[in-house]
């Protein structure tokens, strides 16, 4: 939730008057602190590591506030303001809405962190946080264990603090242009999930109304206490740019001509596809459907000399050149 400008410096200033900002209880502060502290694990959109970003957004908007539906969904931005690089260009997700990002290449498990998620905080501890959740289908989704050590004995208001040395596993936790990063090693024992082939990344918005009727809570069962009650239409987690980290290699048609026993040794990144085999002189020589992703072609009939497979496939097509002695 991002409030205009103007009410938003109007709100810091009476907190300042009040010494508000001045003072950060450290209850329970055992993870990452903020961007500048030494420990800090914050990404930033200009790191060395990056692969690659989000190429595709589907948004599920949620209400501005969850008890009074009436108010309407929120409403700012849009699902491409998600794509490309971190821009502080965002898409607000109301209570309990989430967005789902897709990747030209699947985030893969790789040393340390694998990817980031980046929201637009102006201030160190004016935090608001969303849970992460992956899938290697794009159907089933599987949660990083949140935990949130923010005190539960009173609620939030729309402008207090967020401690992020109390925050783990949440996105948000960082400032604008810094990522939260997440590391797939943490899910890699999970039935159903394959953290070498994520293709879909979902942010949920947490809900941080500490009402039971409407609290979302962390891995342990703990309500997660977030700023509220946010009736503004940027309510909710303010979606900046997602960023992989690791990726895996896109699949690549690979050959082997193995002279000894007159076959062509075939590795295709599809199971199935029609293949032509073409002489220099450009007359189709084979055809032939592949039924896995690695085979074997006699080719005892053919002379010496080059030769090209050519394969197509979702309207790309590939030409590899071959030596048969």
């Amino acid at each position: 939730m991002k409030m205009p400008f103007s009410s938003f410096r109007f709100a810091c200033s009476l907190l300042l008057l009040a010494g508000g900002w001045l003072f950060v209880p450290a209850v329970q502060a055992q993870f990452a602190p903020p961007v500048g502290e030494p420990g800090s694990d914050a990404i930033s959109k200009d790191d060395f590591r990056i692969k690659n970003w989000a190429v595709g957004c589907e948004v599920n908007r949620g209400p501005m506030q969850i008890d009074q539906p009436e108010l309407g969904n929120a409403s700012v931005g849009e699902s491409s303001f998600a794509l490309g690089k971190s821009d502080g260009q965002v898409v607000s997700l109301g209570d309990g809405g989430s967005a789902t990002l897709y990747f030209k290449n699947p985030i893969k498990n790789g040393e340390g962190f694998d990817f980031a998620v980046f929201e637009n905080a102006f201030i160190p501890d004016f935090l608001e946080l969303a849970f992460v959740e992956v899938s290697s289908d794009g159907k089933h989704f599987v949660r990083f264990p949140a935990i949130s050590n923010t005190d539960t004995s009173q609620q939030k208001g729309a402008f207090d603090r967020i401690d992020a040395r109390q925050i783990h596993n949440l996105a948000g936790k960082y400032i604008l242009d810094w990522g939260t990063p997440f590391d797939l090693d943490e899910l890699k024992n999970t039935p159903g999930l394959d953290v070498d082939n994520i293709v879909a990344v979902r942010i949920v918005d947490v809900v941080g109304n500490l009402n039971p009727t409407f609290s979302t809570h962390d891995s342990r069962g703990i309500p997660v206490n977030d700023p509220w009650p946010t009736p503004f239409p940027s309510g909710g987690f303010d979606l900046d740019a997602v960023v992989v980290l690791h990726e895996k290699s896109p699949a690549q048609w690979k050959l082997a001509f193995d002279n000894q026993h007159r076959t062509l040794m075939i590795e295709a990144p599809i199971s199935n596809a029609q293949i032509k085999i073409f002489n220099q002189q450009g007359k189709v020589m084979m055809q032939h459907n592949l039924n896995a992703n690695l085979e074997q072609i006699p080719m005892s009939g053919f002379v010496p000399g080059m030769y090209i497979m050519q394969s197509e496939e979702a309207g790309k097509r590939t030409s590899l050149k071959f030596l048969i002695n």
